[in-house]
């Protein structure tokens, strides 16, 4: 029977648990895969903590990222065929169809074939971060050459993955992270700026570096007092994609930062691309093409085994990772 991770109720790492099951076969729509990477994600953190946009129903499953090879295909699927070797796509709920454990079934829709090149670690570590990213700065914010994005939490893998895109553009990416000790990384990755913002005037750094323009396009999953040194900073008629809720504490609305520049402060998730064809379409088009020309390349931090997933969790949660975290089965 193979191992997989569930809770019982919300909390701290501790509720994970590795549990032996029966095999599940796919039902009408879906595919089973033999799984040997999955990619951790903060959502994943905070769906464990109760803290997500779904609640989990207990005792529940987790896991949005994984690749591995199909082993088995439900009623109704074409186009996927046992022996593909593919990787998950963030598009289904994560309590039901959780991919964390050495088998996982999932909607036929969330695989997808990845380039033969990446190992199944590196194709456990691209949807979900580049197509947030994408689905931001390309499809929403129109992302040009000429424009200059400040990316927050710059060296998680969205962080990292934005960084790329925005290179990939062409556009000036400016970095910003909390201390000093990850400003090196970040240049050496390929962000034009980087301000730790513990230490810098954050609004002051951009406004010199942007001649007292501001920048165009913000990206932020932080929120919370952040918000209005982001607005601050921000260029007139700059849009502020808010991507997540890490601050603990409330997000007050910079009211006259936005009155005065006319702001556009954006909710996004990644939903709004993954559950609509034509602009996954476009996603994975991105994607793939930034993968093959290697403007686009995940950087992994570090790997777990299985057996170690608590300690994964622990790891992501202490905010150390520059890029992502892996976990091998």
């Amino acid at each position: 029977m193979p191992k997989i991770v569930r809770f019982y109720q919300t909390g701290a790492a501790e509720v994970l648990k590795i549990e032996e099951l029966p095999l599940v076969e796919p039902g009408e729509g879906e595919v089973r895969l033999k799984v040997a990477a999955i990619g951790l994600n903060r959502a994943e953190v905070m769906f464990r903590q109760g803290q997500y946009l779904e609640p989990p129903v207990l005792p529940s499953r987790l896991g949005y990222e994984a690749a591995g090879v199909v082993d088995a295909v439900g009623p109704g699927v074409s186009g996927v065929k046992i022996g593909d070797r593919v990787s998950t796509i963030p598009s289904f709920s994560v309590g039901a169809y959780g991919v964390y454990g050495e088998s996982a079934v999932v909607p036929a829709y969330a695989v997808a074939s990845y380039p033969e090149k990446l190992t199944p670690s590196q194709g456990a570590s691209i949807w979900m971060q580049y197509l947030t990213a994408y689905g931001a700065l390309v499809e929403f914010g129109q992302l040009k050459a000429s424009d200059t994005v400040l990316i927050t939490a710059a060296s998680s893998s969205v962080g990292l993955a934005a960084i790329q895109v925005v290179k990939s553009i062409g556009a000036t990416a400016i970095a910003v992270t909390r201390g000093a000790g990850k400003k090196s990384f970040l240049k050496e990755v390929g962000a034009d700026h980087v301000i730790a913002s513990d230490e810098e005037d954050l609004v002051k750094v951009v406004m010199d570096l942007t001649g007292g323009k501001g920048a165009n396009l913000v990206f932020d999953p932080v929120g919370g007092p952040l918000l209005e040194k982001l607005a601050a900073a921000a260029a007139p008629g700059a849009t502020i994609f808010e991507y997540g809720a890490l601050a603990p504490e409330p997000t007050p609305f910079p009211l006259f930062a936005a009155l005065g520049k006319g702001l556009t402060f954006r909710g996004y998730t990644l939903f709004e691309i993954v559950r609509v064809p034509e602009k996954l379409a476009r996603g994975k088009q991105f994607v793939y093409s930034g993968l093959e020309s290697g403007l686009l390349k995940p950087i992994i931090d570090r790997t777990f085994p299985l057996a170690s997933i608590v300690e994964a969790h622990k790891y992501m949660e202490s905010n150390q990772q520059k890029g992502k975290i892996v976990v091998t089965v």
